[in-house]
């Protein structure tokens, strides 16, 4: 009867080590305890954090009395606040200087592609804006191309783009190539069409 209760008391010793805390934690508990052990030691690196300013304290600390704001006056009181470049109502810097030129903002940009880039990329064939494109000649394919005449072309190419200057095209058409004006509206447009198309195909995929 002895020995029957000494084993039973043993094993509720064994179960209540293996019975710790955790395991009475809820799932959400448990994950986040365990999210957060890892930074437990972590401590802010020395410098990085500073005490607030503690003002109006006394003469001695050097921001007593009137708390560094100085004496009367708008930026003593509370609330006050200015829009950058204000000067307190004079004639601010900005307008006070001479204005000269103007930006056009009807101006055309164009990408330009001078003929030594196209050789040293070593295009041939057909030359397209999407070739260009990855070649690394443009930023764009959508936007200007204009194709400029420095430097010289070996290669018999058939370019595209939207404008050739007069050595351009000339050095161009006397390799044995040639250059054609694109229709930027209707490239623009099959682009849009083909971006469209992949999204409704992705669309009907996901379905």
């Amino acid at each position: 009867m002895r020995d029957e209760i000494m084993s039973q008391a043993e094993n509720k010793i064994k179960n209540s080590e293996s019975l710790n805390l955790a395991s009475l934690q809820s799932e959400k508990k448990r994950s986040k305890d365990e999210r957060k052990a890892p930074f437990a030691q972590i401590s802010a690196p020395e410098g990085s954090t500073k005490e607030r300013r503690r003002v109006g304290r006394g003469r001695s600390t050097g921001v007593g009395k009137t708390s560094g704001r100085g004496h009367k006056g708008q930026k003593a009181r509370s609330g006050y606040s200015h829009t950058a470049g204000f000067e307190g109502g004079q004639m601010p810097l900005h307008r006070r200087v001479p204005k000269r030129g103007f930006s056009n903002h009807t101006r055309v940009t164009f990408q330009e592609v001078n003929l030594f880039r196209l050789e040293k990329a070593g295009v041939s064939g057909e030359a397209t804006p999407a070739v260009l494109f990855e070649k690394g000649l443009i930023r764009d394919p959508m936007d200007r191309i204009k194709v400029l005449g420095t430097g010289e072309i070996k290669s018999k190419i058939q370019i595209s783009a939207d404008a050739f200057s007069a050595s351009a095209k000339q050095k161009i058409e006397a390799a044995g190539g040639s250059c054609t004006v694109r229709d930027r509206k209707a490239d623009k447009k099959a682009a849009q069409a083909a971006k469209k198309a992949k999204v409704e195909a992705g669309k009907a995929d996901s379905k």
